[in-house]
């Protein structure tokens, strides 16, 4: 059963409070240390099952879930988030060290703003808190869309388009090209970010047209390392992220 002690810091409306759910003791510890420097309480729970009636009762500025633990889950936990009251907008971050694409594609279309990678580095973790506060004022972190103008080429069978990106998120990136794929066609993504940079690239499908061959496309599936450097490229271009 969830504590009265716990049910009462989940609603202290004293100041920025995180919810932190992973059966590890020391990850916990890490990130709670890290979010004490920042101003952020913690509250943390090492029994999943606790999560949902304190998620039902309480607002939290930020949430840290490890992706795999006994149900419910990581996603499963954002899920909940997405569909309550308070949390709705909440960011997100999944904990793991399960490296395989699906892994990443499970969490962001539970509702995931971010993973965090074992083993946990403390300065890309003060960072990825920075950006998930500094997005609270306008958008969340996972569709959160940073404008970026870039070269984007798209292939779609044997057919190949190569556009200019208006706006990168985690989740996708609007390209205007001369000419657009149909909605629903699976298409290869290379996303040509910076000079001297190498191309990010994955796989995505064509969600929705708009007026000048706007195609935005939905990035579902990147692999660990490309998602981990889209997300380094990214977070340095949101306001109030150093």
């Amino acid at each position: 059963l969830v504590t009265e002690r716990a049910r009462k810091r989940a609603k202290s409306p004293m100041q920025k409070r995180a919810l932190i759910v992973d059966t590890e003791s020391e990850t916990c510890d890490l990130i709670e240390k890290v979010l004490t420097s920042l101003g952020i309480d913690s509250l943390t729970l090492n029994r999943s099952s606790e999560a949902p009636e304190i998620l039902r009762e309480g607002k939290f500025a930020v949430a840290f879930f490890a992706l795999r633990m006994t149900s419910p889950d990581g996603p499963e936990l954002t899920r909940q988030m997405r569909d309550s009251t308070f949390n709705r907008m909440t960011p997100v971050v999944l904990i793991s060290d399960d490296q395989r694409p699906t892994a990443v594609s499970q969490g962001f279309e539970a509702g995931a703003s971010f993973f965090l990678y074992k083993p946990i580095d403390k300065e890309r973790l003060l960072r990825l808190v920075r950006a998930t506060q500094a997005s609270a004022e306008h958008e969340r972190r996972r569709t959160r869309r940073v404008p970026v103008r870039s070269r984007v080429s798209l292939s779609h069978g044997s057919q190949q388009i190569d556009g200019e990106s208006v706006d990168v998120s985690m989740e996708g990136v609007l390209v205007k090209a001369t000419k657009a794929f149909p909605v629903g066609s699976s298409v290869n993504v290379a996303m040509h970010l910076s000079h001297g940079m190498r191309p990010v690239v994955g796989a995505g499908c064509v969600v929705r047209l708009s007026a000048g061959n706007q195609m935005g496309i939905h990035l579902g599936r990147l692999e660990l390392a490309e998602s981990q450097r889209l997300q380094e490229f990214l977070l340095p271009l949101i306001p109030g992220v150093k």
